[in-house]
């Protein structure tokens, strides 16, 4: 089980838990963690400064292109960051639970 961690944001906290929400149905992820957090950001020429709420994606590795193209489909952002952020170690137990989740 070769696990990964997948980062996005949404511009609030109903359309994060509606996407989270649909990516879990779908098996794409097993876990997400939320939070809101201050953005600043260059948008059409000006920078913004405004609250987003970020989110972390528990998943494997051979779900990353389907997650990461279920993100784009869903996501309310013209551009949403869609960040894979590969693991080197995590613990055995966690991983097992992963794969329960995933593919059992």
């Amino acid at each position: 089980m070769e696990a990964i961690l997948v980062y996005t944001t949404f511009p609030n906290w109903e359309s994060a838990k509606k996407v989270v929400k649909e990516l879990l149905e779908r098996k794409l992820a097993v876990c997400a963690n939320m939070r809101e957090h201050e953005a600043m950001y260059w948008w059409d020429g000006e920078i913004r400064d405004e609250k987003e709420i970020g989110v972390i994606l528990k998943t494997e590795v051979s779900k990353w292109k389907e997650l990461r193209d279920t993100i784009r489909e869903l996501h309310p952002y013209e551009i949403p960051v869609i960040a894979r952020i590969d693991l080197d170690k995590l613990n055995r137990e966690y991983s097992e639970w992963m794969a329960r989740v995933l593919f059992g």
